[in-house]
């Protein structure tokens, strides 16, 4: 799990440093929002997030902890859920 998690986070911090280096994130969402296709990926991925965010939530006891998690979750997306996951895995709990 501990592998699969670092492969997501490390893929994840390549692919948008690499997409950063060839084009501002403002510049490609006005590419994103021009296509029916790319709403619909926007909000299959934020719907997601929001699921994930919600297991999250649940397994947080404090709720600063909560907050904090949504805000990582909704900016940083797929890099805090796998740093989540990481994180959980190194102070030994389970993830399920």
């Amino acid at each position: 799990m501990k592998s699969f998690f670092s492969l997501i986070l490390i893929s994840m911090l390549a692919v948008t440093t690499w997409a950063s280096l060839d084009q501002n994130v403002f510049e490609g969402f006005r590419y994103l929002f021009a296509a029916k296709w790319g709403i619909a990926t926007l909000f299959d991925t934020y719907f997601s997030f929001t699921l994930l965010y919600l297991w999250i939530a649940f397994r947080e006891r404090s709720w600063a902890s909560r907050g904090i998690w949504f805000i990582l979750v909704w900016s940083l997306g797929t890099i805090a859920i796998s740093g989540y996951g990481l994180w959980q895995i190194k102070r030994g709990k389970p993830l399920l």
